[in-house]
C-alpha cells in the first residue's frame, strides 16, 4: 500500500480483503474474519447485499448520473421512501456523497435561514472530517455534559438548571448527535437533550439530528433520535444509507423547505441527487423494512448486551454499554487493549480499536452464533491474560 496515503488515523492491518459475503470478509490467503465493524459502520445489510448489488448493477446499465437540469424518477420515489421511515412526508430531501458533507449542507441551511452566528453541539460529539466542523472556534458554544452523566436529576432534567440557562440566545443550529460520542458510545439522557431542543427551538434555531452513524436501525429504533421525544428540523443521514455505496441524505421538514422557497438558498455539488446514489438508498430502506431488520436490531441488541456484560470484572473490563447495535467494551488499560484486539483478530475477528475501548457494531444480519462464538474466544483471550 506505498502508493496509498492513509491519512485515517488507523493503520492498515489487513493490507488486502480479496471477497466479501454478509457479515465476512476474506483475505487474499483466504482466511475468513467476521466483520463486527461492519466496514466503516457503513453496512446494515452486510456486505454484497444481493438486492443493492442489483440496483446498483440496475441503475449503472440505465442512467448513473444527472446533471443539473435533467434528473430521473427513481430520485424522487427515493425521496418518498426516506421520508416515510422520518414521519416527515410533508418534507424533502437532497442526497448527497457523504454524512459529512450531509451535516455541512445542514449547517449552511441553518446559517441561511436563521441568519444566527453560532453552532451548538454536545462536547464530545463528532460531526464530520470537513474543517468547518472540526475546528470549533469562537462561532461554536459546545455544551459539556459530563457532569450530566452522574446527576440525580438526570431523567427529570430541571429547566433552571444553570448548564441550561447558560446556553447563548444566537445559536443558529444545534447539531444533535445521538448516541457516538467521538466513537465511545455515550447516550444523553433523554430529558437533557429535550430542554436544550425547547431552549433553542424557543429562540428561533434549527434542530438538526446527525444520524450518521446512529440511523438506520442501529441503535434498533430507524433514527438514534427515535430514543428522545423530539421533532428534528433536519436529519442528516450517511453511512449505513448506502450499505457500503458513498451516498447521504439531508431530510428537511416542511418549514424548513417552505423557508427555503421564500429565501432560496444555492449549493451544488456534481453528484448531489444522482439516480445511482438516491436508487442505493431507497433499495437499503426498503430492504431493511421488508426483512424487519430495525426490530430485529433492537432484540438482538439486548441479548448480546447482556452476553458482553458478562466480560466485565471490574480489573481489566470496567464497563459495557450499548443501545441496538451499537455496542461499546471498555477496558481500564490501553494496552491489554491493544493485545486483545491483536489475538481477536488472530482469530478471524474485527472490531474498532480505540484505545481503552472497543466498538462493536455489526450488520444488522448477523446471527446469534457468530456472535456468542465472539463473545467466547473474547472471554478465553481475557482468560489468558489474567493467567
Amino acid at each position: 500500500m506505498s502508493k496509498i496515503y492513509n491519512s485515517t488515523g488507523h493503520e492498515i492491518v489487513i493490507p488486502n480483503i480479496t471477497d466479501s459475503d454478509g457479515v465476512y470478509v476474506f483475505d487474499d490467503s483466504g482466511k475468513r474474519y467476521l466483520d463486527l465493524e461492519s466496514g466503516v459502520w457503513c453496512l446494515p445489510l452486510g456486505h454484497k447485499n444481493a438486492r443493492v448489488n442489483q440496483v446498483i448493477k440496475d441503475r449503472i446499465d440505465s442512467i448513473p448520473h444527472a446533471g443539473f437540469c435533467y434528473s430521473n424518477a427513481v430520485v424522487e420515489d427515493a425521496a418518498q421512501t426516506v421520508l416515510a421511515i422520518t414521519h416527515l412526508e410533508d418534507g424533502a430531501c437532497v442526497f448527497l456523497c457523504s454524512g459529512s458533507e450531509a451535516i455541512e449542507y445542514a449547517r449552511q441551511v441553518s446559517r441561511h435561514i436563521t441568519e444566527k452566528p453560532t453552532s451548538m453541539t454536545m462536547h464530545d460529539s463528532y460531526l464530520g472530517s470537513y474543517s468547518s466542523v472540526k475546528n470549533k472556534g469562537k462561532d461554536w458554544y459546545l455544551f459539556d455534559w459530563s457532569e450530566c452523566r452522574n446527576c440525580p436529576d438526570q431523567t427529570e432534567c430541571k429547566s433552571d438548571c444553570s448548564k441550561l440557562k447558560a446556553i447563548p440566545g444566537d445559536i443558529s443550529e444545534f447539531l444533535f448527535e445521538p448516541g457516538s460520542s467521538s466513537g465511545f458510545v455515550r447516550f444523553p439522557p433523554a430529558s437533557l437533550i429535550e430542554n436544550i431542543v425547547g431552549i433553542v427551538g424557543a429562540n428561533g434555531g434549527k434542530i438538526v439530528v446527525n444520524e450518521v452513524t446512529t440511523g438506520l436501525g442501529r441503535t434498533g429504533k430507524w433514527f438514534g433520535y427515535n430514543h428522545y421525544s423530539i421533532k428534528p428540523d433536519m436529519i442528516a443521514i450517511g453511512k449505513g444509507i448506502g450499505n457500503g455505496y458513498p451516498v447521504s441524505v439531508v431530510v428537511l421538514d416542511s418549514r424548513t423547505v417552505s423557508e427555503l422557497e421564500a429565501k432560496p438558498f444555492r449549493y451544488m455539488q456534481s453528484h448531489q441527487n444522482d439516480p445511482l446514489g438516491a436508487a442505493v438508498a431507497g433499495e437499503v430502506v426498503n430492504t431493511l423494512a421488508d426483512e424487519n431488520l430495525i426490530m430485529r436490531a433492537q432484540t438482538l441488541g439486548r441479548v448480546f448486551l447482556k452476553k458482553l456484560i458478562t466480560l466485565v470484572d471490574g480489573k481489566t473490563i470496567t464497563d459495557v454499554r450499548g443501545r441496538g447495535l451499537m455496542l461499546a467494551v471498555e477496558f481500564r488499560e490501553p494496552e491489554v487493549a491493544d493485545n486483545i484486539y491483536k489475538g481477536l483478530l488472530e482469530n478471524g475477528y474485527i472490531v474498532c480499536n480505540r484505545g481503552t475501548l472497543f466498538r462493536i457494531d455489526p450488520p444488522l444480519t448477523i446471527g446469534k452464533n457468530d456472535f456468542f462464538a465472539f463473545v467466547e474466544k473474547f472471554r478465553e483471550l481475557l482468560a489468558l491474560h489474567d493467567a
